[in-house]
C-alpha cells in the first residue's frame, strides 16, 4: 500500500510541480488541502479541456492560469481526484467536482489553491499578494473611512503591509461568499480589523457595511486568517458546511 502511494506521489510529481503547502495548510480548518506552486505556470501541462480557455491571452495570464490550474490539481489529488479540468464559468469563476469546494490565488511569482470536500466546508476563499504592494494611493479605492484612520495611525514602515492584508483578506471574502450567493461585491462593501497586528501570523475580523445576501449563510463579523510568508501576505476564510445539501449551482 506504502509502495503504491509513493509510486502515485512521484507519478503527480513528474506531471506537476505543484507542491502541498503545510504552511498555508495552517490558515484552514483540518481537511483542507493547499498547494503552491513558485515561478510561472506550464501552459503545455494544462488539459485540453482547460487550454481551451486560453484564447488569446497574452503569455502572462496564460501562465498564471497555468499554476492556478496546476495548484487545483495538486490539491485535489489528495482527495483521490486525478486529471479533473478545472473549466471556467460564465462569470469566471473556476468549476469544481461537485464533492469539493475550491478557491484559487496567484500573483507574481507565487500561486495557490484550496480544496476541502462540501461535507466540511461550505465555501472557503484565499488571496495572496506581495507583501507590500498596496501603496498609499490605493487606500481611498480599497478602504473605508476607519480603515483609513488605522493605517495612518501605524508606523510609516508598515503601512504598506498593513494596508495589503487589507485588500487580501478583503478578496478572501469575495472569494469565499461568491459561490454561495453569485453576488459581486466592491471593497468598500466591507471593513477589515486586524487584532493581532505586528504578528507574523494571525487573525482579521470582516464586516459588512451594507446589506449582503452572505449574511443568510454566515454569521458576520466573520473571522478569518493571514500569514506573512518570505515576501507575500496570504489570507484566509472559511464557512463550515451547515448539512448535507448541495451547494448552489453545483455543475
Amino acid at each position: 500500500m506504502t509502495r503504491c502511494l509513493l509510486r502515485c506521489e512521484a507519478i503527480i510529481a513528474q506531471s506537476n510541480p505543484a507542491v502541498l503547502s503545510a504552511a498555508l495548510g495552517t490558515l484552514f480548518p483540518d481537511g483542507a488541502v493547499v498547494a503552491e506552486l513558485r515561478g510561472p505556470g506550464d501552459t503545455s501541462l494544462l488539459l485540453p479541456a482547460e487550454a481551451a480557455y486560453l484564447g488569446r491571452s497574452v503569455p502572462k495570464r496564460a501562465r498564471e492560469f497555468a499554476a492556478g490550474r496546476l495548484c487545483a490539481r495538486r490539491a485535489l489529488a489528495e482527495f483521490g481526484i486525478i486529471d479533473f479540468p478545472i473549466e471556467v464559468a460564465a462569470d469566471r469563476r473556476p468549476l469544481w467536482p461537485r464533492s469539493v469546494v475550491g478557491s484559487i490565488t496567484h500573483t507574481e511569482g507565487f500561486c495557490a489553491a484550496v480544496v476541502a470536500e462540501c461535507a466540511a466546508l461550505a465555501s472557503l476563499g484565499i488571496d495572496s499578494e506581495g507583501a507590500e504592494s498596496v501603496k498609499p494611493e490605493l487606500w481611498e479605492s480599497i478602504c473605508v473611512a476607519e480603515e483609513i484612520k488605522w493605517l495612518s495611525s501605524l508606523p510609516e514602515t508598515e503601512r504598506r503591509a498593513a494596508a495589503t492584508l487589507m485588500f487580501s483578506a478583503k478578496e478572501a471574502f469575495y472569494k469565499c461568499q461568491y459561490p454561495l450567493t453569485r453576488q459581486s461585491l466592491g471593497f468598500h462593501d466591507a471593513r477589515v480589523t486586524v487584532p493581532d497586528w505586528g504578528a507574523q501570523r494571525g487573525t482579521f475580523t470582516i464586516s459588512a457595511n451594507k446589506e449582503i445576501a452572505f449574511a443568510d449563510h454566515a454569521a458576520l463579523p466573520m473571522s478569518g486568517r493571514y500569514l506573512f510568508h518570505e515576501q507575500f501576505a496570504t489570507a484566509a476564510l472559511c464557512l463550515p458546511a451547515a448539512g448535507p445539501a448541495p451547494r448552489p449551482g453545483d455543475q
